[in-house]
């Protein structure tokens, strides 16, 4: 698709338009994943953060937020429950918490693979150098999400502090593809300051690096941040991102967040319908689910994994896809 054509379709308002780029959309993800929609345990295991990006709900700036780390036994316990649902992922995310050095993290993979070899591991821990990376990988890791939420460096400049840089993030993406991850990018739509160009740059990034994961979101504001007063993202905006990221990355694996989830109660199912093929309930404790608020009035932050896996299932088989409790690695 040229530059025009993808501008056309990240702003078009016709239903229509729309209506045809979605059914294309599944056409694409269905040549190759047919109607199955992947399943991921989430863990959620630190909500501390040394980084200030001003859109963050557990941003160290932040001082209202109640923090938490989970101890390795309650780590493997939480796997334990996702192997008893029947999940053959888990996906390690927290804030880039320095208590969590390589060590700990590798201490975490280590245990995790040991118990389940056949699992897939996914980390989401942020920016690390080449070496922490190897560690995670040789410990077991299969697979690293870091979303670069803007390919563009002025933006990304208005979203995190002068600490912070896109270049060394972009970096940090080819090297976790170059050790041999299945690395995911991403990004939200409706930041501050985002335009249709900065989102057209987003598209090309993820055509260049070509990631096996591909996360977008709706932005939502958070409470006690710098843009807590900005207006959330548009779905339709939102989706429309997710399906142009489908048919230009046929083999990616794109989940239906949360993030879609909270700002309409269909959002993950009409991001199934606009070319997604993974959902990633909540194996967390409950009371560490509510406190690992990135952005404000997240959902399913008061059931049980067991209610998860039983909701998502059941919401998916309405739509007419098939939940599968496979790895689901991306398709070669």
């Amino acid at each position: 698709m040229t530059d025009a054509e993808l501008l056309h379709y990240i702003v078009t308002g016709d239903p229509d338009e729309t209506k045809d780029l979605f059914a294309q959309a599944r056409n694409v993800r269905e040549r190759y994943y047919g109607n199955a929609v992947y399943f991921r345990g989430l863990i959620e295991f630190t909500n501390y953060c040394k980084n200030d990006c001003f859109y963050c709900g557990i941003r160290a700036g932040n001082k209202r937020v109640e923090r938490y780390r989970l101890s390795l036994e309650r780590i493997l316990q939480c796997c334990a429950m996702g192997d008893m649902l029947g999940y053959k992922t888990f996906v390690l995310q927290g804030g880039e918490d320095p208590f969590f050095t390589d060590e700990r993290i590798v201490e975490i993979v280590t245990a995790v693979r040991a118990a389940y070899p056949d699992h897939a591991i996914t980390l989401s821990i942020g920016e690390k150098d080449r070496g922490s990376y190897e560690k995670f990988f040789e410990a077991g890791a299969n697979r690293y999400l870091l979303r670069h939420e803007t390919a563009n460096d002025a933006h990304y400049a208005k979203l995190h502090p002068v600490s912070m840089s896109l270049a060394y993030r972009k970096r940090c993406l080819f090297t976790l593809k170059d050790i041999g991850y299945q690395a995911g990018a991403g990004f939200m739509v409706g930041t501050p300051f985002q335009t249709p160009h900065t989102l057209l740059e987003d598209l090309r990034f993820l055509e260049e690096l070509k990631p096996a994961m591909v996360g977008i979101g709706p932005f939502i504001p958070a409470a006690d941040t710098p843009f807590s007063a900005e207006a959330q993202g548009d779905i339709e905006q939102t989706l429309r991102m997710v399906a142009l990221s489908r048919i230009l990355l046929p083999k990616a694996l794109i989940p239906a967040t949360t993030a879609l989830g909270t700002i309409s109660s269909r959002g993950r199912e009409r991001g199934l319908m606009a070319g997604a093929n993974v959902v990633m309930p909540n194996l967390s404790p409950k009371a560490a689910r509510k406190l690992y608020a990135l952005y404000d009035n997240k959902i399913c932050t008061g059931d049980e994994a067991a209610e998860c896996r039983l909701c998502m299932e059941g919401r998916i088989r309405s739509f007419g896809f098939v939940p599968d409790m496979r790895r689901g690695d991306a398709a070669v």
